[in-house]
């Protein structure tokens, strides 16, 4: 990660703190701190028969993640745990708990054909495209006529 966007992400996270911080002095029994749910490399591309969206989750059960897609979007879901005992870190650039990707897709794909494999840490979902489109046929009409 380039040094200027790591400087971002720590201003955004102090940022966080911050709010937390005064939101915790106001509403000490109401509030908690939202989860943090982190994005995962997403590639999408397309090929002749479908969509492909390819995720890159190491270290993952196929258990743990949950795939779906309604009114054109495509939502997947998951949680990498951290099962490792730790002292300390000296380093720490894997991010582990909840993750979320969303891809909206515009076209026409079959939900019944969508198919997902997890092969060497990445999740592939591929979404056949259908070959036929309904077609509407516009009926032309004389102003009066019924």
């Amino acid at each position: 990660m380039a040094q200027d966007q790591k400087e971002l992400f720590d201003e955004i996270d102090q940022f966080e703190s911050q709010v937390d911080q005064v939101l915790h002095a106001f509403f000490p029994h109401q509030h908690r701190s939202r989860p943090r749910v982190w994005r995962p490399p997403t590639d999408v591309y397309e090929n002749e028969q479908a969509v492909v969206i390819k995720v890159e989750i190491a270290g993952m059960n196929p258990d743990d993640i949950a795939i779906s897609f309604i009114e054109g979007e495509l939502m997947i879901r998951g949680n990498r745990r951290d099962v490792e005992d730790k002292l300390s870190y000296h380093c720490m650039e894997i991010p582990y708990g909840e993750f979320q990707v969303e891809v909206f897709l515009p076209g026409a794909y079959a939900p019944e054909k969508i198919e997902a494999k997890y092969v060497n840490g990445f999740l592939y979902v591929v979404m056949p495209k259908l070959k036929e489109q309904h077609r509407v046929t516009v009926r032309v009409q004389k102003i009066g006529e019924r």
